[in-house]
């Protein structure tokens, strides 16, 4: 690599497709590891529920939208999260109502709206 001088071997038996081709490829499959290994811990996952071919498209087809609705949630914003805190602070939050986007932005301050207490006539 140019990058930082250093040398990589890897071995083939593709002796029609260039090295750099090789290289990348390399390169590309390592970066699918990488994403999948951030989706096994970002998401909790240890192992697939079903193992039937269906089961696990609709798993892994579930664990990429929800990796996404992150990002854009992230992405939406104001203030500087860590996916990893978003995710545990969503996890916490999951069943509260309050505003989202307030809740990104500053989910340090209290965003509960007060509920109005109505009390309900006796029937009986």
């Amino acid at each position: 690599m140019k990058q930082n001088q250093q040398t990589i071997e890897l071995i083939t038996n593709q002796f029609i497709w260039s090295p750099n081709t090789i290289s990348e490829l390399y390169k590309s499959r390592w970066q699918v590891e990488i994403f999948f290994r951030e989706i096994k811990q970002l998401l909790h996952i240890k192992s697939f529920v079903g193992t039937t071919q269906n089961a696990v498209m609709i798993q892994i087809w579930t664990a990429l939208i929800t990796i996404l609705v992150l990002k854009a949630l992230k992405a939406m914003a104001r203030y500087n999260w860590h996916l990893s805190n978003l995710v545990a602070f969503i996890r916490l939050n999951l069943f509260v109502k309050i505003e989202l986007q307030k809740w990104l932005d500053k989910p340090f301050e209290e965003h509960f709206q007060k509920q109005e207490i109505t009390i309900q006539g006796v029937l009986f």
